[in-house]
């Protein structure tokens, strides 16, 4: 197989034994004809896909941002995008300017609080002042009433006692009011300091909050490794400057030590991919760092590739080993080439895709024998994108069809 830049476009590729044979064989058509024939051989043959993809770790670690209860963040400075770093080293800083702003205010809103709760305090302790005279007055107006009221009535004029009795209930009845009063002015007052001491709690809380912000306003590597920048629902990366909220995954953290390469093929093209299939892997663009692995995981449904892309695609992961990783220095988010080999024999018969007819669950070539063309069915095994495996129904030496020219025929 060539390295070339062709050699990189998908579709079916032949071992080099394969591709020498069909040269020398006669691909040619019958005396005054012009029709396309090729000779079937038994040879080596090695059937093969090529898919893209990407290196991924395994296990990562996700960095968020630090705060809490969903707080705004400003990034102030940010790592590069596939960066290493070592354990400990910064990866974010975030302003504190936003932060220090919410602490004043919080911190100012406390002051007025107090002095909210000192003012309340000396309005109720004079309205209550007022009212304990009151009741003081009332106190000594009734004892007075009453010693008029149970007097001897040949030693005073009987209008006086009279007066005296009145004032005795209408003093009762005031000292009662009196004491509503003081009840209801306690229980107010109660209600209203509970008011500010439980606004004062939750300005407390907030200060304290915008506290510990101020003492986590930067992200440090947990481990070392590459960063890997999250990308929003939008498909932005976060940047110096952009607004972000507490708790919000930023960036990842990949384990060098677990790292796979996801690939995705077209949904026609992967119908013969399983679990165990050979694949080498090597970074685009560089084909001297290959490796060799194993199909590891197969994705059991097709996904769509995007909102605006109707194509479906199945995708697939193998693993990459850590030595090989270390060293090429791969690093995670590394664009990946993938050639999985389908089918791969010492000695097979196989025919282009073009020549297979389809009807129904049978599979047919055309044979030509001399000017006689007989429709003979066939079994194949692997399908590739360019070329299948026939596992019987043709022999060395015979001749087929490449394009068939039934009209009823579906390739």
């Amino acid at each position: 197989m060539s390295d070339s830049p062709s050699a990189l476009r998908p579709g079916l590729r032949l071992s080099l034994a394969v591709a020498l044979a069909l040269m020398a064989t006669a691909c040619a058509a019958p005396e005054g004809s012009s029709e396309a024939l090729e000779q079937v051989v038994v040879a080596p043959l090695k059937l093969e896909i090529e898919a893209r993809g990407e290196l991924r770790s395994v296990k990562s670690t996700p960095l968020t941002v630090p705060g809490e209860n969903w707080a705004r963040r400003q990034y102030a400075w940010l790592v590069t995008d596939g960066e290493w770093v070592e354990q400990g080293d910064l990866v974010a800083q975030f302003s504190a300017d936003e932060i220090e702003l919410a602490l004043s205010k919080a911190e100012l809103d406390l002051r007025r609080n107090a002095l909210a709760r000192a003012a309340k305090q000396d309005e109720l302790q004079v309205s209550d002042g007022r009212v304990q005279v009151d009741i003081a007055e009332v106190d000594t107006q009734l004892d007075i009433a009453r010693r008029y009221a149970g007097a001897d009535l040949d030693m005073l004029a009987r209008n006086e006692v009279l007066d005296a009795i009145q004032d005795q209930a209408f003093l009762s009845t005031k000292r009662d009011v009196l004491d509503w009063k003081s009840d209801q002015s306690s229980a107010r007052g109660a209600a209203e300091l509970g008011v500010l001491d439980s606004q004062k709690s939750s300005l407390e809380l907030t200060a304290d909050i915008k506290r510990k912000d101020l003492g986590a306003l930067e992200v440090r590597a947990p481990n070392a490794g590459v960063v890997v920048l999250t990308a929003d629902w939008g498909g932005d990366k976060p940047k110096l400057g952009a607004a972000t909220w507490a708790g919000q995954e930023f960036a990842s953290l990949p384990d060098p030590s677990t790292l796979e390469v996801q690939l995705k093929l077209p949904q026609l093209e992967a119908q013969a991919l399983k679990v165990g299939q050979k694949v080498e892997l090597f970074p685009l663009g560089r084909p001297e760092q290959r490796i060799e692995s194993e199909l590891s995981w197969v994705a059991s449904a097709p996904q769509q590739s995007g909102r605006r892309n109707p194509i479906k695609t199945i995708s697939v992961k193998a693993p990459v080993d850590a030595e090989s990783a270390r060293r090429w220095q791969w690093v995670p988010g590394q664009a990946f080439v993938g050639r999985i080999v389908l089918a791969e024999h010492a000695e097979a018969i196989s025919v282009p895709n073009l020549s297979v007819i389809s009807a129904g669950e049978k599979r047919y070539v055309e044979v030509v024998t001399g000017d006689v063309v007989e429709r003979r069915e066939v079994e194949l095994g692997v399908r590739g994108p360019g070329r299948s495996h026939v596992l019987s129904g043709l022999k060395a030496g015979e001749q087929i069809r490449v394009l068939p020219q039934l009209e009823d025929s579906q390739a």
